[in-house]
């Protein structure tokens, strides 16, 4: 597409680039619909507004899911995730609470945490004025899955998420993985952006250590919220997820880990036009609703 590697280009760059890739001109016809999207905002950690977008389903009371959208913690916006938030309220059934975090390099770790919690603090608290049945989980695609995660661990054990749904997440900052190994140079998503992400998101090494910044790092991981983590073959992060769905399981956290051939970084963005990704996507989806389902029960 010729596309420079995000790591070549300055933040503000890779931002219009990202917003023109993803984001989409297209008009509301274009758009997978739902029953409706409502844009609010809410009282950030900081005092300033939170932007959300919820989506609703056809049929409500629902589940809610709170998402976070990817994009190296310094990329991303709410238009550039709609696809994937209006593809999880379709497929799920859920009210999907979309959340337009803060983002580095002018709000480094721990802000995006810090606002990853309060969404989901909120939602729980206010979920049954959007829609929402009380069952409420979170889902993020590859930073936004290291915040839903994070998000995860910290709350309480008497809230922890019904589900956490983790989209090829970034779960360490370890470059020398066998993915990192085989997929360096991509395709999508390099080694040297990855190192260029971590260097903007994080204050000082330190934080590298932080289980909020890299989950994998979490000294106890027996209570935090059951998991459905994907990973893609042929994507560098694909040791991040595995090895923390297997880092739950062995902490005897429910965990389905849907692990897919040929399949790069972002695949679930390419549902619309790869089979393989659309039918990812319905098996997420049945994991994740699966366990919202349990949840309800309880």
């Amino acid at each position: 597409m010729g596309v420079p590697p995000w790591h070549a280009l300055s933040v503000a760059e890779a931002r219009r680039i990202e917003d023109d890739l993803f984001g989409g001109d297209g008009g509301p016809d274009e758009r997978l619909p739902v029953a409706s999207t409502l844009d609010l905002g809410i009282e950030g950690p900081d005092g300033d507004d939170l932007p959300l977008r919820v989506y609703r389903p056809a049929e409500t009371p629902a589940p809610t899911l709170v998402f976070f959208h990817g994009g190296g913690w310094c990329l991303g916006t709410l238009d550039s995730a709609d696809d994937l938030a209006r593809r999880l309220c379709r497929r799920v059934g859920a009210v999907v609470v979309s959340v337009d975090y803060r983002l580095a390099p002018e709000h480094p770790f721990p802000a995006p945490v810090d606002d990853a919690v309060r969404a989901l603090e909120w939602t729980r608290e206010h979920g049954a004025t959007l829609g929402g049945n009380g069952v409420v989980g979170v889902a993020g695609s590859s930073a936004g899955g290291t915040l839903a995660a994070a998000a995860a661990l910290a709350t309480p054990d008497d809230t922890v998420p019904a589900v956490q749904t983790l989209l090829y997440p970034i779960t360490d900052r370890a470059f020398v993985t066998d993915s990192y190994e085989a997929n360096a140079d991509g395709p999508l998503l390099t080694r040297a952006d990855m190192r260029h992400f971590w260097r903007t998101y994080l204050r000082s090494d330190v934080d590298a250590a932080n289980p909020y910044a890299a989950p994998l790092r979490a000294a106890d991981l027996s209570h935090t919220a059951p998991a459905v983590v994907v990973t893609g073959e042929c994507d560098p992060l694909r040791d991040d997820g595995a090895a923390y769905a297997a880092r739950l399981a062995d902490a005897g956290v429910a965990v389905d880990h849907l692990d897919y051939d040929g399949m790069c970084h972002g695949f679930l963005s390419f549902a619309d036009d790869v089979a393989a990704a659309d039918a990812a996507f319905d098996d997420l989806a049945a994991a994740t609703r699966d366990r919202l389902a349990a949840a309800a029960d309880d």
